[in-house]
């Protein structure tokens, strides 16, 4: 599809004589024309900049459409505008595609400018890119939909159909080396898999477990249920995982404040899609849980708590950590944990905490007083451990 855009924009090029710029309607870089002139000034600061960082900047966009580009059915020339950035007069070709506008080509005008045979034939292959546009939107939305459903799907024949559809969705795709990525919170609508690199598909699921919907708001606030982003990244070999971390990276910062994401481990084909998503959702379970293993955690790393986010979102504290996990408490509970971390040994569990032993050992004796647990026990300190790393969650 990439390739097509770019044939058309080169297309454009060539009929106008000028390099040629395609962005979506969010003024987001989908294609652009080579730049071969010896005239320096063709790479004009917006466009350098809309070619490297892939988009636009609020200024520029607030400009361009000042001049009703959104509603243009036709060219529309556009002066420059240094306080905006816009230092060249330019002409936008609106792509649009029944009646709806998908996107912009963008060339640096000159005086004189595109000849009019010139300009209605250039506007003729914007509308096959709006074609092009709409198909890969209705794609999208289908592998969303489908990508969603499995997610979503209980046990049983309606996961079998919905695998089917998303198998045919994908086509040749869909037997590839794949990782699943979770980002968590999610405050909106899936974005276009082509705004994140690498993605076979994007949806948003509501926060649950595999299988159970949880979408209805929240009967006490009235708030709606959180929601996780859930993306398929294809993989070029399982011990390359730079797309996944990209991807994860990219929308976790998009997820805002507080988010996190997860990456399960590769597999190939969809068959153990339902295990993959439990995995990049308890990595960014984790994630969240445990600074030192975020923002961005991996499911082979995050230890104890592949065990620990098995249990339900709504599972109450055990008994013995109730009292020590009230917040006069606080301290203590740091203790406890801090010292089984490192084994239970005093020594380094007194450096790490920056306290003398004495004051350790006093700690952890109120810590036994108040959990009933016995720290010199095995299976105590086990039940102590997963307690207080499960309330991190």
């Amino acid at each position: 599809m990439k390739g097509d855009y770019q044939d058309l924009v080169d297309e454009i090029s060539a009929l106008l004589g000028t390099p040629a710029t395609l962005e979506d309607r969010d003024f987001k870089l989908i294609a652009f024309g080579a730049h071969d002139s010896d005239d320096d000034s063709a790479m004009d600061p917006v466009r350098t900049r809309s070619i490297l960082t892939r988009r636009s900047t609020p200024a520029v966009r607030a400009w361009f459409e000042g001049f009703g580009i959104t509603r243009a059915t036709g060219p529309v020339r556009i002066p420059a505008a240094p306080e905006a950035g816009v230092f060249r007069d330019r002409v936008c070709l609106p792509v649009r595609h029944r009646g709806i506008v998908l996107g912009y080509v963008w060339l640096l005008d000159a005086d004189p400018g595109p000849a009019e045979d010139r300009l209605a034939a250039a506007m003729e292959v914007a509308a096959r890119i709006g074609g092009l546009l709409a198909d890969e939107a209705q794609a999208g939305t289908d592998l969303s939909r489908e990508f969603r459903a499995v997610l979503t799907a209980g046990r049983g024949w309606q996961r079998d159909m919905a695998m089917a559809a998303l198998r045919a969705a994908l086509g040749p795709d869909a037997d590839g080396l794949h990782a699943v990525v979770c980002a968590t919170p999610w405050p909106g609508e899936a974005p276009s898999v082509r705004t994140v690199a690498g993605t076979a598909a994007l949806c948003v699921v509501p926060w649950g477990t595999y299988g159970e919907e949880r979408s209805a708001p929240d009967e006490d606030t009235g708030a709606a249920a959180p929601q996780a982003l859930a993306a398929l990244v294809r993989l070029r070999s399982a011990d390359a995982l730079a797309p996944a971390l990209s991807a994860a990276e990219r929308l976790r910062a998009s997820g805002g404040p507080g988010a996190a994401a997860g990456i399960a481990v590769p597999r190939r084909g969809l068959a153990e899609l339902p295990a993959s998503w439990h995995e990049a959702r308890a990595a960014a379970r984790a994630a969240r849980a445990e600074a030192r293993l975020g923002p961005v955690a991996q499911w082979s790393g995050i230890g104890p708590y592949r065990l620990l986010t098995a249990l339900p979102d709504t599972a109450p504290h055990d008994r013995a950590v109730r009292a020590l996990l009230s917040p006069a408490h606080t301290e203590l509970a740091r203790t406890a944990e801090v010292f089984l971390d490192c084994a239970g040994q005093a020594g380094r569990t007194a450096a790490a905490l920056g306290i003398h032993r004495q004051t350790l050992y006093y700690r952890l004796s109120r810590v036994e007083q108040l959990t009933g647990l016995d720290l010199d026990d095995g299976e105590d300190r086990l039940l102590l451990h997963m307690a207080l790393k499960a309330s991190r969650l």
